[in-house]
């Protein structure tokens, strides 16, 4: 299988309009003309401050990474670089002279069995091999020169799905999910003593909790989570969870569309609210979300008191009101969905049409001539139409 077909389309599209950004091509200029000056020297570097592994220092590793870079497909020699450090960390450095870096903590090395350190190889060969150092995230957001905020929102989002791209590659090769997990245990808690016992349950358990924290449907993540590169590791191992059931590991698995789709969902948890932005795009989203609210709760002839619980978690501002013109609203439902798809990309549609999925269910089971307004939404914002049975009939039960 070529590694590039099991990419997140997200971080392709993100790096993409990224890559045209006047910051990000200023920047990447700036480093190359660094580069060609010899001003980097980072295997100088490397080879000063760690210690390069030997395939008779390391025959065990030197063996996962000979797999790892035959499996993704990697045509640069790698050196693998073990530095001292209490943290479990590794990191892929930007060739240089032909050459591939691979450094690893020397506590990760301790720490992590063969399954676990083929993750680890896999997922930093992942960068490397979709080219993500081609946006230099850290110089961006920590350099000098300040950005904008909504620079730095694409930026991290980008972040965040590149490291779910990186985390396939890993779980690419490995084939083991369990071990991919135990990675991701492991790095984001820093236990590796035989008193906690790993329950990979009980772990993604921590992303239900994390989406009941979040309140009323709509309210997105806390702004600090809006500014993290990377995204939380229950989320990680939920999107590797669908990832491993996808036709990318498994002939009879769910199709790519569906993978991506449901990563979406998982991510957005880190993303922010569309009804707290005040940006174009947001308002536009707010204003479909608004009449379709009511639409959908209308399409049977009346509103119940559950949906307008729901409208008010929604728009508590603005109470619902008996004398709302419905028939105004239904005529203005085209130009609010053309106004979306003006400003907002496919993944942003879906948030509206999630939301309005909430609607449908505010009776615990959506009626036929709400799901009827539902598709029409679907269509119109040009979103597929299994979306909508996806969301309608999603199992919150973990497989």
């Amino acid at each position: 299988m070529n590694a590039d077909t099991i990419r997140s389309q997200h971080d392709l599209a993100l790096a993409a309009h990224l890559m045209q950004a006047p910051e990000v091509i200023a920047i990447n200029k700036k480093i190359a003309q660094a580069e060609a000056q010899g001003v980097n020297g980072v295997r100088r570097r490397l080879l000063s401050t760690s210690v390069r592994l030997s395939p008779a220092m390391a025959p065990s590793l030197t063996r996962i990474a000979k797999d790892c870079i035959a499996k993704l497909g990697v045509d640069l020699p790698v050196e693998l670089y073990a530095y001292s450090s209490p943290h479990f960390n590794a990191a892929c450095v930007k060739p240089e002279e032909g050459r591939l870096f691979i450094m690893f903590s020397s506590s990760l090395l301790d720490s992590f069995d063969e399954e676990e350190l083929r993750f680890v190889m896999g997922h930093e060969l992942g960068h490397f091999i979709y080219g993500h150092h081609d946006i230099p995230v850290g110089h961006l957001l920590k350099g000098g020169a300040p950005i904008s905020p909504d620079l730095a929102l694409k930026l991290t989002s980008w972040s965040r799905f590149a490291e779910i791209s990186a985390d396939r590659a890993g779980a690419f090769c490995t084939q083991n999910l369990h071990a991919v997990a135990r990675s991701l245990f492991k790095l984001s808690s820093g236990v590796t003593s035989s008193v906690v016992r790993f329950n990979l349950g009980d772990f993604l358990k921590q992303m239900d909790d994390m989406k009941l924290e979040d309140g009323a449907p709509g309210v997105g993540a806390p702004m600090e989570d809006w500014f993290m590169t990377h995204p939380f590791s229950p989320l990680r191992v939920k999107a590797l969870q669908l990832f491993h059931h996808s036709q990318h590991m498994i002939p009879m698995g769910v199709n790519v569309e569906t993978l991506e789709l449901g990563v979406e969902g998982i991510m957005a948890l880190m993303e922010p609210s569309y009804l707290e932005s005040k940006t174009d795009a947001s308002l536009a989203m707010r204003h479909l979300l608004f009449a379709g609210c009511l639409l959908v709760a209308n399409a049977n002839g009346d509103i119940s008191k559950e949906e307008i619980v729901i409208f008010e978690q929604f728009f508590g501002q603005y109470k619902y009101k008996e004398n709302f013109n419905l028939e105004k609203l239904r005529e203005e439902l085209p130009k609010r969905v053309d106004q979306v798809v003006k400003y907002n990309a496919l993944p942003k549609r879906m948030q509206v049409l999630r939301d309005l999925c909430v609607m449908a269910k505010a009776e615990n089971k959506a009626h036929h001539a709400e799901i009827v307004v539902l598709r029409e939404i679907a269509h119109r914002l040009e979103v597929p139409a299994f979306f909508i049975e996806q969301l309608l009939n999603e199992n919150p039960e973990l497989d």
